[in-house]
């Protein structure tokens, strides 16, 4: 019987690469589970939990990210000044109007594991609200979400 050890990245050994993801090419709740995938490294073979070995997602036309059903009207964000009563809220129709990179920062951080590597995997995404970004120098991949 071999021997077979189990494999732990190190930190040095973190490869990072670069891949742009269309919000408007499947709903929102599809598109922010491959996002986080890759923010985590659970797409790679190398992923180790306490490592963050996650790539940079580019993120493209999130102004035209797809919901279904009525939620354009009935998802509500909250947001709190920190004082008391500072509670505001805004449907997603209203977030969509004046900050579209919200909808999707917002999804993807809700399926990011709460730990001390979530800043880091966050940081590393990049929401653009049309076509054009800034990247483009670093050549990402497309990927289809289906």
């Amino acid at each position: 019987m071999v021997n077979a050890k189990t494999f732990s990245q190190k930190t040095a050994d973190v490869s990072r690469e670069w891949y742009l993801i269309d919000a408007s090419s499947a709903p929102l709740g599809r598109i922010a589970t491959q996002i986080a995938n890759y923010l985590i490294g659970k797409s790679k073979p190398t992923y180790t939990p306490h490592v963050d070995n996650g790539d940079y997602v580019v993120v493209i036309n999130a102004a035209k990210a797809v919901v279904t059903g009525n939620k354009e009207t009935d998802k509500i964000y909250y947001r709190h000044s920190g004082f008391p009563g500072g509670i505001k809220d805004a449907s997603l129709q209203q977030v969509r109007e004046k900050f579209p990179e919200r909808i999707i920062e917002a999804a993807v951080k809700g399926m990011i594991p709460r730990n001390k590597l979530a800043d880091g995997r966050l940081g590393r995404l990049k929401v653009f609200a049309g076509e054009e970004h800034a990247h483009t120098a670093q050549t990402p991949k497309k990927v289809e979400v289906k």
